[in-house]
């Protein structure tokens, strides 16, 4: 198998696994490809996978279809994006398909009902992990912007029940608009350093 057909493989294989073994919805796997692609296979930087989550949760759909798609093109173009999805829902439909055969027959047994409560309490604590994960990331860029934009959405959402549309349109637009102000301060600061680097011309 040569390089490219092993990564097409690993890339549906690795998804198709993740897929099968997460419970709890999309944020639950988030860290899982985080530590795959990573952590594990370098194909990834750190940086780079929380630009893709928030591109994920920003845009419509499921946000590990939406994650597997950045991903998987990402690693190896439109072939690659196909592999993922491919790999990310096959298990659920399959699993789902055989759980609808019997669900009508389970869904009022004491021990289901009660493995099922036990999985919420893991998806919580997972999904607790992705929070905190996240945030580590956004720390590490030593900036106090993207600190207050979290605490603020956070507050925007919890207490005062702002639309999730209108909080992604305003932080795209801020981030646009610091990084707009950064190239220009980094414009400004090439020009006043001259040539050669030791300031301009009088």
């Amino acid at each position: 198998m040569n390089g490219n057909a092993r990564k097409y493989w690993t890339l549906f294989t690795s998804t198709f696994e993740l897929s099968a073994c997460t419970f709890g919805g999309g944020f639950v796997i988030i860290p899982l490809m985080r530590r795959k692609f990573v952590d594990e296979l370098h194909w990834i930087e750190e940086q780079e996978m929380l630009d893709l989550t928030a591109i994920a949760q920003s845009s419509p759909g499921a946000i590990a279809v939406n994650a597997s798609i950045l991903v998987g093109y990402h690693v190896a173009g439109g072939l690659g994006a196909l592999l993922t999805v491919l790999g990310t829902v096959l298990p659920p439909l399959v699993i789902i398909s055989l759980v609808s055969l019997c669900y009508a027959a389970v869904r009022d047994n004491a021990v289901v009902n009660m493995v099922m409560a036990g999985m919420l309490a893991g998806v919580g604590a997972v999904i607790c992990d992705v929070v905190v994960t996240m945030t580590e990331g956004l720390m590490k860029l030593k900036r106090a912007l993207p600190l207050v934009m979290l605490a603020a959405t956070f507050a925007a959402v919890r207490f005062f029940g702002v639309s999730i549309v209108v909080i992604i349109l305003v932080c795209g637009l801020i981030g646009a608009a610091d990084m707009a102000l950064g190239e220009a301060r980094k414009k400004g600061h090439d020009q006043a350093a001259g040539p050669d680097g030791e300031g301009g011309r009088v």
